[in-house]
């Protein structure tokens, strides 16, 4: 990266840092089962609600517990369940749409990163009426507050529930970008490990990983606060303890619940702290070649970090610290590689690779541009690259 793009970067993210105290930051209140939700909706007089999820989600009968308890308590609702795994701005346009016919007055996002996206742009789109997701597009310009916004994470890894992001794809040109505002952030996150139980071994490895990813970057970044750098050990001690376990046994409750615990920390730390490369380069991957995103971030996360080298090695060795991995008598070096090597492992047991088979030669440009445009200047990674340099990560990504 040249030597002004670095300066106007730098310039750029501390200004952030050094608003973050005043910024209107916020965290959902977390609910801890789906049966309080008909109260709460009574309690801010919500009688029609649009339920936002995916068809494997609806078919495995997750949302019942959601709809009995709605319909016990005369609360009616409408359900759509056409969300694709990067939701697209035609996702969100027929979403819409049964909000308005239906006189709606609430959202439900129930599901992965991806339904709680949708009914966040939903959101979104029902409080600014006129203007395009595309004009959204960035940092701090939907303005207005959304109708209530409910998510039900039935995977542990997205953090979506507490942020204050939505990442869209354009139906027409494949483009994926994040939508940043505060009004997005959800007033209620409801971690109930019930919803999560028959979620298959790879989705839980992938979605944990997903989570680990959110907390890494968080850490390592130059936007910390010691709030958020006490929410990313948490949950990377978390995901150490129990992720091997809810793979192995699903039906385990306390695993499942420690995880969803673990996702809600990295999202309160990267919301406020910020993600780095690794988000930036599996979004254009997601956006192009619909590769699931928990699974761009695994396979790509410790290359980013080895390519990032000696300048993180003190905070990865926090963070082996906090993974079980390395004590603090450990030299930093040491601790930092049994991190790094300690994620490649766990890669290995889930039966996750290291290349993404998908990505073309010729769109490599392309996509390290997109990466470019939306990690530059916004995220303080510990090392800068620009388009040129981010090339070398899909290079590394392709099978020989």
């Amino acid at each position: 990266m040249n030597p002004l793009k670095k300066i106007y970067c730098r310039i750029f993210q501390n200004v952030f840092k050094f608003a973050l105290p005043f910024l209107p930051y916020r965290n959902p209140e977390i609910i801890g089962s789906l049966k309080a939700v008909p109260d709460i909706l009574k309690k801010k007089k919500c009688e029609n609600i649009l339920i936002i999820t995916d068809a494997g989600i609806h078919k495995l009968g997750l949302t019942q517990r959601l709809e009995k308890a709605l319909t016990d308590n005369g609360i009616s609702y409408i359900l759509y369940d056409k969300t694709v795994a990067n939701p697209t701005t035609e996702n969100v346009a027929e979403a819409l749409e049964l909000y308005h016919t239906n006189n709606c007055s609430a959202i439900i996002g129930f599901g992965g990163g991806s339904s709680m996206d949708c009914a966040k742009a939903v959101g979104a789109r029902v409080a600014k009426p006129r203007q395009s997701l595309a004009k959204m597009k960035g940092i701090l310009k939907v303005h207005k507050k959304l109708p209530l916004l409910i998510a039900v994470p039935t995977t542990a890894g997205t953090g979506s529930e507490t942020t204050l992001a939505a990442v869209i794809v354009d139906a027409d040109t494949r483009h994926k970008y994040a939508i940043n505002d505060f009004p997005l952030i959800p007033r209620y996150a409801v971690l109930d490990p019930k919803v999560t139980l028959s979620l298959p071994p790879f989705i839980t490895a992938t979605t944990g990983m997903d989570a680990l990813t959110h907390a890494v970057e968080a850490y390592i970044g130059n936007s910390t606060t010691p709030g958020t750098r006490k929410n990313a050990l948490d949950a990377v001690k978390l995901i150490f303890e129990n992720l091997d376990t809810a793979y192995t046994d699903g039906s385990n409750k306390e695993a499942r619940r420690n995880m969803l615990r673990a996702s809600y920390f990295a999202g309160c730390a990267f919301t406020k702290s910020y993600v780095g490369y690794v988000h930036a380069v599996a979004h254009s991957l997601g956006g192009q070649y619909n590769v699931p995103h928990g699974l761009a971030n695994a396979i790509l996360l410790p290359y980013v970090l080895e390519a990032y080298g000696e300048t993180i090695y003190k905070k990865l060795a926090a963070l082996a610290v906090a993974a079980g991995v390395a004590t603090k008598e450990t030299p930093v070096k040491e601790a930092a590689q049994s991190f790094i090597q300690a994620i490649k492992d766990m890669k290995a047991r889930f039966g996750i690779g290291d290349t993404i088979p998908e990505i073309q030669e010729e769109d490599i440009p392309k996509l390290s541009h997109y990466a470019d445009k939306e990690a530059n200047p916004l995220y303080p990674v510990p090392v800068l690259m620009d388009a040129k340099e981010l090339e070398k990560f899909y290079y590394m990504l392709m099978p020989n």
